[in-house]
């Protein structure tokens, strides 16, 4: 932090390796990969003047590299910052490269050739920025990982603590009390306690004791609670709720709450990363000439098809709803409406008939 916060000399090297570092925790690798699938999978359009392109909307959704400009676009929330170029293979197809991050310095806008130069590209002043290199994220900002570093290394510190308990402690030291002024005596000891295996035994001089000495008083509780508050801080920071992780203390309710905050994050990330396409990606794309100019990114209103089928069904015994309609939304093939007729009374009428 010293040496990115330097004003003369900012350097961001050290810090990014150490963001590198603790993605290597699973815990807050399974945090960030459900976030960002999350984004990933959202379904999108392109519109122009209001309509939708289907031919630049498919082609565009069938892009790999489509995928990697909207997560080097979206990670700019974790690491800071993300200095992204454009290039073309020699088929023509777009190619996106992230700059390394260890060698960007983005409150001064320089792209060092080195981590130990002291000049470097000043990006912002080329004539490819904003066309071939984009630029995500704030010039100061040191994203989210920054704040989860100490719950990472306070978490991997006690998982190793508690791995060191359970070597020396799992299995209860052996103790052989004998004469070891002998040196026969100390040396078949020696032997015994070397070769003492699940099935060993040994006939011992009445001179010697053998026994068990006492382990730890405890289990690793300390060290268990370590690590689940460092994993509670990580899944609040990186998901704003812990998501189906607590089994001892969960519920249903508190599973629907927190999912509805997740949910509120995911739709704030899908509006950050439109915006980058609208603002940033998207004009640059047309002048490369990949897509038309005038086209707008938007996200698909996802629709919760559980519910939209009780309003369906609920409205059924009042309205006529389109069977075409069923069968594209809930995919049931819908051939004819179902005759309410018996033995040629209407049903209305047979209940009357009853009454």
């Amino acid at each position: 932090m010293r040496a990115a916060d330097s004003v003369d000399h900012p350097r961001r090297a050290r810090l990014q390796r150490l963001y590198t570092d603790i993605m290597q925790d699973a815990h807050l690798t399974s945090l960030v990969e459900l976030r960002l699938q999350s984004l990933l999978g959202a379904p999108f359009t392109l519109k122009r003047n209001g309509e939708i392109d289907e031919e630049s909307t498919a082609r565009l959704a069938s892009a790999a590299w489509k995928r990697e400009l909207d997560r080097f676009a979206w990670e700019e929330i974790l690491y800071g910052h993300s200095l992204v170029e454009l290039t073309t293979t020699p088929e023509g197809t777009p190619k996106v490269e992230l700059l390394p991050r260890t060698n960007v310095i983005p409150t001064a806008g320089v792209l060092l050739l080195s981590e130990d130069d002291d000049t470097g590209i000043r990006y912002r002043e080329a004539r490819e920025y904003g066309t071939w290199v984009l630029e995500f994220g704030s010039r100061s900002d040191y994203g989210l990982l920054n704040k989860a570093v100490p719950h990472v290394l306070f978490s991997r510190f006690a998982q190793s603590c508690w791995s060191e308990l359970c070597e020396i402690y799992a299995i209860p030291p052996r103790v052989l009390k004998t004469n070891t002024q002998d040196p026969e005596m100390l040396d078949r000891a020696e032997m015994m306690m070397r070769d003492m295996g699940a099935a060993a035994w040994y006939i011992i001089d009445t001179n010697e004791a053998f026994e068990f000495a006492k382990g730890a008083d405890t289990n690793g509780d300390v060290y268990n609670n370590l690590i689940r508050v460092c994993k509670e801080a990580t899944s609040l920071l990186i998901c704003g709720a812990q998501l189906g992780q607590d089994t001892l203390n969960g519920n249903r309710s508190k599973e629907e709450s927190s999912q509805k905050l997740f949910d509120k994050i995911i739709q704030a990330d899908r509006s950050r990363v439109q915006g980058y396409w609208n603002e940033c990606i998207l004009p640059a794309l047309a002048r490369i000439g990949v897509v038309p100019a005038g086209v707008v990114y938007e996200y698909q209103q996802e629709e919760d098809l559980e519910k939209l089928w009780k309003q369906a069904h609920e409205a059924m015994q009042y309205y006529h709803v389109e069977p075409e309609w069923i069968r594209t939304k809930f995919g049931i093939e819908v051939t004819a409406e179902k005759d309410l007729t018996a033995g040629g009374l209407q049903l209305g009428a047979r209940d009357a008939f009853f009454a």
